[in-house]
């Protein structure tokens, strides 16, 4: 039996037909797009820890000159050589369409492109080591950055991914097979009105014929 109610009818049988075939489509497509969203969340997985990798990488650098500055320098010195940075950063962010996802992509561009701005105090009271952490610093912020876009790209993806299985399995294990079911059942229910429309006409047919044999009688 069907799980939902149908009425056993050809209108109602050719319905369910182009539904399921608009059905089956779907799902190939859905299929199609889940496999090439992990094909490309993969990518994405794979270019996040090599990133991840470098940041780290950079900012333990980074660290460990700055660790080394700040016992060279006093504290004092050291708060007051970063109190006020000359450079300033401006961020942007536009979006771009993969697989019907807009997934961002992010950019920044610093007030003036001379290389000295990154540091805020002149260099006869501070360390070499201090601008070591800081050319550091300002080599790995491009990694972060970047490294922020892949990360977000991926929870997209993910997200997107999540919602065409669901989608996919929705078709696969419900929709589907519940229209194959009520086609079939509609079908059944057709041919069995058929033969038995069959066997009346045939008792109507052989009662006429028994009038007209006992009439000519």
């Amino acid at each position: 039996m069907p799980k939902s109610a149908v009425t056993p009818t050809r209108m109602v049988l050719n319905q369910l037909k182009g539904r399921l075939k608009t059905a089956r489509r779907g799902h190939k497509l859905l299929k199609d797009k889940r496999d090439e969203l992990m094909r490309q969340f993969m990518e994405v997985v794979k270019k996040n820890k090599e990133l991840r990798q470098k940041v780290e990488d950079g900012m333990t650098e980074a660290f460990a000159s700055l660790t080394v500055a700040s016992a060279i320098m006093s504290p004092e010195m050291l708060e007051q050589s970063l109190l006020y940075p000359r450079q300033s950063v401006e961020l942007g962010m536009k979006f771009k369409n993969v697989m019907s996802v807009n997934v961002p992509e992010y950019s920044f561009h610093t007030k003036n492109n001379d290389p000295s701005e990154i540091f805020p105090y002149g260099f006869a009271q501070t360390s070499g080591e201090l601008d070591d952490a800081l050319e550091r610093l300002s080599r790995v912020f491009e990694d972060m950055l970047e490294l922020a876009q892949v990360e977000k790209t991926m929870q997209l993806l993910a997200e997107e991914i999540e919602k065409t299985r669901r989608r996919v399995n929705a078709l696969e294990y419900v929709m589907i097979p519940e229209l194959e079911e009520n086609i079939h059942y509609i079908t059944m229910k057709l041919a069995e009105n058929e033969n038995s429309t069959k066997v009346r006409l045939l008792k109507v047919k052989d009662m006429v014929l028994q009038k007209a044999h006992n009439f000519e009688y």
